[in-house]
C-alpha cells in the first residue's frame, strides 16, 4: 500500500496545491485558465510529438489498443445514453452529455501523470492513442447527438461539418499529425527546438494536475444525486470494466496494454466536461460530476494500481 501511495499521493498533492492556490486567492480563475491553455496548446502537443519521435511508429500506432479501448469506451457511451434517454426519460441532449461524462477520460491532465508514475515513459504513447479515441470518436458523437436533441434532428448536416472543422484545429490532433509526419519521414528536429519540446513535454503532467485542482475550487453539488451518481459510477467503475472486457477479448493481449488502458480508463472525465455540459443545460451536473469523480478517483486509481500489481500486470516497488 505504501508503494501504491508513492504513485498516487504526489499526483493528488499537486491537485491539492492547485485547489489551495485558487481557494487562497493566490491564483484567480483566469490565471488557472491560462495555465490550462499552456498545457492544452503547448505542453500536451509537445509531449505527443516527443512520444511519436522517440518510439518506432509501429509501436505507437497500435491498432489492437485503439480498437479495444475505443470499443470499451463506445460501449459505455451507448449504455449511458440508454440509461439516461431510454430508462430515465431524459432528453437526447442531456443523455448525450451524461454518456460523454461516463466514457471520456481526462487522459492528458490526470491519466497521463498517473500512468507515467506507474509504467514510465510509454505512458505518453498510450495518452496519444486514448486522445485519438476521445477526440475523433467519443466527443464528436456526443456533441452531434446533443445538438440533434436540441434541434430535434433538424439541420444535423451543418452540425456534423462544424464539429469536425473544430477538430482540425484541436492542438492535440495537430501535435499528433506533426509527430506522425516526423516519424514517417525520419526527419529530426534541430537540437534547440527538440530541447524546447522536451522541456514543454516535461511540464505537461505537473501543470495539468495543478490546473485540475484550481478548477475544482468553487464547484458545488446541489440536488443532483441521480444524475451525478450515474455519471460518476459510470466513469470510475463501468468504463474501466468495459475496457478490461474489450482487451480480454483480444487474442493474446499484452499485459502492458491492459495495464495502460485501465490506468487511463479509471481517471475521471475530461476537464472540459463542464464547458460541454453548460452548452446543453447540464452545467451544474457536469461540474458536480467532475468534482466528485476527481475526488473519488484517489480511491479508484489506488485500487486499480493495487489490482494490477496483485495480478502481475504492473510491477510496483
Amino acid at each position: 500500500m505504501l508503494e501504491i501511495l508513492a504513485i498516487t499521493l504526489p499526483i493528488f498533492l499537486l491537485i491539492g496545491a492547485g485547489f489551495t492556490a485558487a481557494r487562497s486567492g493566490l491564483m484567480s480563475r483566469e490565471h488557472m485558465q491560462g495555465v490550462g491553455t499552456f498545457v492544452m496548446y503547448l505542453a500536451l502537443p509537445s509531449l505527443i510529438i516527443r512520444a511519436l519521435t522517440d518510439y518506432p511508429l509501429a509501436e505507437v500506432l497500435n491498432p489492437a489498443y485503439l480498437v479495444a479501448y475505443g470499443a470499451g469506451s463506445l460501449a459505455v457511451f451507448l449504455l449511458g445514453l440508454a440509461l439516461s434517454v431510454g430508462l430515465r426519460g431524459k432528453r437526447l441532449d442531456a443523455g448525450a452529455i451524461h454518456a460523454l461524462g461516463m466514457s471520456a477520460s481526462n487522459s492528458g491532465f490526470i491519466g497521463y501523470p498517473v500512468a507515467l508514475m506507474a509504467i514510465g515513459p510509454p505512458a505518453a504513447i498510450f495518452m496519444a492513442l486514448n486522445m485519438v479515441v476521445e477526440t475523433l470518436i467519443i466527443i464528436p458523437v456526443a456533441l452531434i447527438l446533443a445538438e440533434a436533441g436540441r434541434q430535434n434532428g433538424n439541420g444535423l448536416g451543418p452540425v456534423v461539418r462544424q464539429t469536425f472543422a473544430r477538430l482540425t484545429r484541436n492542438p492535440v490532433l495537430v501535435g499528433l499529425l506533426i509527430g506522425i509526419i516526423l516519424a514517417l519521414s525520419g526527419l529530426r528536429l534541430p537540437g534547440p527546438l527538440a530541447q524546447a519540446i522536451d522541456m514543454l513535454a516535461e511540464a505537461a503532467g505537473p501543470a495539468a494536475l495543478f490546473t485540475i485542482g484550481g478548477m475544482l475550487h468553487g464547484l458545488k453539488v446541489r440536488g443532483m444525486a441521480l444524475d451525478v451518481g450515474q455519471v460518476v459510477l459510470g466513469k470510475l467503475l463501468l468504463h474501466p470494466l468495459a475496457v478490461l472486457v474489450a482487451f480480454l477479448l483480444l487474442p493474446a493481449p499484452d499485459p502492458l496494454l491492459i495495464a495502460a488502458a485501465l490506468l487511463f480508463a479509471c481517471a475521471p472525465m475530461i476537464s472540459v466536461y463542464p464547458l460541454f455540459g453548460k452548452q446543453y443545460g447540464q452545467g451544474d451536473v457536469s461540474a458536480a460530476g467532475l468534482m466528485v469523480s476527481t475526488l473519488a478517483s484517489f480511491m479508484t486509481i489506488s485500487l486499480t494500481i493495487w489490482l494490477l500489481a496483485r495480478f502481475g500486470l504492473l510491477p510496483v516497488g
